[in-house]
C-alpha cells in the first residue's frame, strides 16, 4: 500500500486545499497518509517552508503547492514518480 506525507504548517491555505484533495483522493484509493506539520522543526522549515504544500509518495516528492485529485490518482497507480516528459499542472 501507498504511503502519501504531506508537509503543512498552521497558516497554510494551499496546505488546507491540499490536505482536503488528499483526504477525498483517500476514499477512492487505499494509502497510508502522514501529515507533518514543519512549525518549529528547523529542519524541515528549512527545506519545505517555499514549496508548502509539499506532497511525497512513498518517499519520492510528488506535488508542491497545488494537487489535483486526477494528478494524485495518477500517481498512486505508479511509483510515485513524476513524468519524464510533459508533467501535467501541480506535478514535479
Amino acid at each position: 500500500m501507498p504511503h502519501v506525507t504531506l508537509y503543512r504548517a498552521d497558516g497554510c491555505f494551499l496546505c488546507t486545499q491540499a490536505l482536503e484533495v488528499v483526504r477525498d483522493v483517500q476514499r477512492q484509493s487505499a494509502f497510508t497518509l502522514e501529515v507533518v506539520d514543519i512549525g518549529g522543526v528547523e529542519a524541515l522549515e528549512a527545506v519545505y517552508r517555499e514549496l508548502l504544500p509539499v506532497i511525497e509518495i512513498d518517499g519520492v516528492r510528488a506535488f508542491t503547492y497545488v494537487v489535483s485529485a486526477e494528478g494524485l490518482l495518477e500517481r498512486l497507480e505508479r511509483d510515485g514518480s513524476p513524468r519524464t516528459q510533459g508533467s501535467a499542472a501541480g506535478n514535479m
